[in-house]
């Protein structure tokens, strides 16, 4: 898309990233003029429009007030994903500034998200890595379990992982449960998605029942993983996410049946 160089007259919602991580001065995505943030100089280019003013992207490092991206999750969802798009754009940018076939510089596209080769006319696209992510339900019990991620901050949630090249969503959904978990499902069916910029991620959420096994969590991927009645949690993720979504739905289906 077209990049301009700021005058600072220009003003929006400005996304600066740089390496999967988002500026948040004051803990909070900039919003004004670029001359307020002292922007004015740098490269911008937009990305979308939010709450009727444009949203810029802006591909480079800032000194200080550098952060993950997940802050935003709990100020608006739709901002969250704008926040997603830019830190997957600057990314995608940083890391094909040269063509994978011949080697040649490569120039933006004026008129689409792509990096193009004019020597070899290759065109290349952010790529986006399709993951599953799966509540189970054993009658009035859900599966929860804490991954290795969280080990500073204790949060139990669903099993997830990524698609393999030839294989559809719900063969991924029941190979992933068999190898962080050790137990068999059925009665899979999908619910909903949800862009995922960690790194570069579409999370597509499933419900499925508990059919057979013991729990055997994989170390690598788990540090544990139990049935949870579902009036008696433990922590779980927040509402802005398919996970708490997916969680959410098999609580309701639990307590459906206990009526």
């Amino acid at each position: 898309m077209q990049k301009i160089t700021l005058t600072g007259t220009e003003t929006g919602w400005w996304f600066v990233c740089f390496a999967g991580r988002l500026w948040l001065p004051q803990g909070d995505v900039p919003r004004g003029t670029a001359s307020h943030w002292s922007l004015s100089g740098k490269i911008a280019t937009p990305i979308g429009e939010w709450q009727g003013e444009t949203v810029w992207l802006i591909a480079e490092k800032m000194p200080t007030d550098m952060a993950s991206p997940r802050l935003v999750t709990s100020q608006d969802e739709g901002l969250f994903r704008l926040a997603g798009r830019g830190v997957q754009l600057a990314e995608f940018y940083r890391s094909h500034r040269y063509c994978g076939y011949c080697g040649t510089a490569m120039r933006h596209s004026t008129s689409e998200w792509a990096c193009l080769c004019d020597h070899c006319h290759e065109r290349y696209y952010p790529q986006i890595a399709p993951c599953i992510i799966v509540a189970i339900r054993r009658g009035d019990h859900i599966l929860l379990a804490q991954h290795r991620r969280h080990t500073q901050n204790p949060l139990f949630t669903v099993l997830a992982g990524f698609v393999e090249v030839g294989e559809t969503l719900e063969e991924a959904v029941a190979r992933e449960v068999m190898e962080e978990s050790s137990i068999k499902i059925n009665n899979i069916r999908y619910v909903s998605s949800q862009p995922w910029p960690f790194p570069h991620s579409l999370m597509m959420g499933f419900l499925a029942d508990y059919e057979s096994g013991e729990i055997n969590v994989d170390p690598k991927e788990l540090l544990n993983a139990a049935w949870y009645h579902y009036n008696d949690l433990p922590k779980i993720p927040p509402g802005d996410t398919i996970a708490r979504r997916l969680i959410e739905d098999t609580v309701a289906l639990c307590r459906q049946e206990d009526y």
